[in-house]
């Protein structure tokens, strides 16, 4: 590993923000990643090496940051969710026992035994995918707060089960390090919860913006390279620790500094270069020289989008239902840890990465759907509506007296500080004012 390679990751990298310009795609940045990770390793000019320890390393750094970000976005503070989670659970139950039902299909066609991994990739859901687009296209509504109810559910349970699926043979040792990093992650909520209760969270957040310590971002990151290191010395894969990571801090509430933060660390290094070494270790010629590995992964997509469309039963709509299927942070975990691993046959990783493929073409054709069926809340026109909104008259004259009163409260405090201010005539700032 060296400078020079990092500066080649980079610039391959840039495929990803350049094949998602254009937003009628739909093109996750991740997708041009992979493409220019495929397109300098072993699948493509191999310059990089996969195998590189350096590299692997951090690879794997942002692999648990990666997932941090995903458990974050998952929406646990929104009380609009809460009242739908029995709903969106029995949603994502029934699409695991049809999930099941076609991975043991699959496996037993494709004679691979991998029936109960094919299961959780087809059950799974990507929050990171489906949440952005639901917002980008203002979609709101009852129906659109049950998806993402069923999709936070269901993404959470899969990553969970993933690395116990995957390697049945040491379940045992992994539900109980999967066990162990629940705990650490729960303390480590109660611990910011408790804190936040007490106002010394808010002082120690405005401390970090006035100091310009970044404090919020040195303890996220502590506290993830410990439960990174809970996951390696368990055998339990870095992702759940990323992801209850992110999980404890979304249901606290992540401060808009952090995110930013974050934003930059992944997106703009650890991210990319994550997705740059997961492209560089597939094996395409693997996959290509075997078209029964091909139709694996168009089949895996195409499960994960008809055990979804089953939900149709409980009167979800069609578009809502592929749109809920999108996959990409399960199956890339699968994709990582069986690679590294060597528990998915050569070409096995590359069809599960396909598969996902399958379900993002399918969340660009749903969301579209979505948005002209009427699902679309009401808003500003110009301005995207706030995620699951309602339009009901009710909360529009809630709405209004809000802004009434703040309108009201904003001149009696101006009136009072005027008076306040009006005795010290040296022109210095009241003591506490902010800059």
């Amino acid at each position: 590993m060296s400078f020079s390679i990092l500066a080649l990751i980079g610039v391959v990298a840039l495929v990803g923000p350049l094949l998602a310009l254009p937003r009628r795609w739909r093109i996750p940045v991740v997708i041009g990643e992979l493409a220019g990770g495929i397109a300098i390793g072993s699948s493509g000019l191999g310059l990089v090496s996969s195998s590189d320890p350096t590299f692997t390393f951090l690879a794997d750094l942002g692999f648990g940051l990666t997932m941090f970000v995903a458990g974050s976005q998952v929406p646990l503070r929104d009380s609009r969710l809460r009242p739908m989670l029995l709903v969106g659970l029995v949603r994502a139950l029934g699409v695991g026992l049809v999930a099941a039902v076609l991975g043991i299909a699959l496996a037993a066609l494709f004679h691979t035994g991998h029936g109960a991994i094919y299961a959780v990739l087809m059950a799974s859901s990507s929050a990171a995918l489906v949440v952005p687009a639901i917002e980008e296209l203002g979609l709101g509504g009852r129906k659109v707060l049950l998806a993402i109810a069923q999709v936070a559910i269901a993404d959470t349970a899969c990553i969970v089960a993933l690395p116990l699926v995957i390697n049945p043979t040491k379940a045992l040792g992994a539900a109980g390090g999967a066990l162990l990093i629940a705990v650490a992650a729960l303390a480590f909520y109660f611990l910011l919860r408790w804190l936040e209760r007490s106002g010394a969270l808010h002082r120690f957040h405005k401390l970090s913006e006035k100091r310009n310590f970044a404090l919020e971002l040195r303890v996220s990151l502590i506290v993830l390279f410990g439960l990174a290191a809970i996951a390696v010395a368990t055998n339990v894969s870095i992702m759940l620790a990323g992801f209850a990571c992110g999980l404890a801090v979304s249901a606290v509430g992540e401060p808009k500094r952090l995110a930013r933060q974050l934003f930059a660390l992944n997106a703009g290094f650890l991210g990319p270069l994550f997705f740059v070494w997961l492209g560089a270790s597939l094996q395409l010629g693997a996959l290509f020289g075997h078209p029964n590995l091909v139709l694996l992964g168009v089949a895996l997509g195409l499960g994960a989008i008809v055990a979804h469309l089953v939900m149709r039963i409980f009167r979800q709509p069609a578009s809502l239902a592929v749109l809920a299927s999108a996959q990409l942070g399960v199956p890339v975990a699968a994709a990582t840890i069986g690679q590294k691993s060597h528990i998915l046959a050569a070409g096995e990783p590359a069809a599960l990465i396909l598969g996902a493929l399958v379900t993002i073409a399918g969340l660009a054709i749903g969301a579209q759907v979505a948005g002209r069926s009427g699902l679309v809340a009401a808003s500003t026109p110009g301005s995207p509506a706030p995620l699951g909104s309602t339009t009901s008259s009710a909360q529009s004259d809630t709405s209004a007296q809000s802004n009434a009163s703040a309108q009201s409260n904003a001149s009696t405090q101006s009136d009072t500080s005027a008076q306040q201010a009006a005795p010290d005539q040296s022109g210095a700032a009241p003591a506490g004012s902010g800059s």
